[in-house]
């Protein structure tokens, strides 16, 4: 949702889908310490698979929360420049990650979260016994 949103307030202002891709790389590079590539090689994540796919929840969590503080401070200091305002995610970022490492955590050491993928199917596998149980009953 809240990506959604940072994408939505940067396309008001020009924004290229290109663009987006290079400020989240440097959101990413903030607040892990790694560019997105080696993260997702220590993670286990294929290149192919979303990052977040491989993400603990706190790690989604401080994503999220450096995203929204860009989204909403894009909107109140009237940013417009890429420069301007890929240096706002960057510090909205580091200031997640310095928080973070405040409180004893580095997120770059965080385990992986499980695949979303696998999560999925598990759930409709889940699902689909149910349904087979819940039919048998009746």
């Amino acid at each position: 949702e809240t990506e959604k949103r940072l994408s939505g307030v940067l396309y008001e202002r020009g924004w290229t889908a290109k663009a987006l891709s290079i400020i989240r790389s440097l959101g990413d590079k903030a607040l892990f310490n790694l560019d997105t590539a080696l993260l997702k090689r220590k993670l286990g994540a294929p290149n192919s698979r979303p990052l977040a796919d491989f993400l603990p929840t706190l790690n989604i969590k401080a994503k999220d929360f450096a995203a929204e503080m860009t989204s909403v401070n894009v909107q109140q200091k009237d940013l417009h420049g890429q420069q301007s305002i890929c240096q706002e995610h960057v510090d909205n970022n580091k200031a997640v990650r310095n928080m973070m490492l405040q409180r004893g955590i580095v997120p770059e050491n965080l385990p992986a979260g499980e695949d979303v993928k696998k999560v999925e199917r598990r759930l409709k596998s889940d699902e689909k016994t149910l349904t087979k149980k819940n039919s048998k009953k009746k």
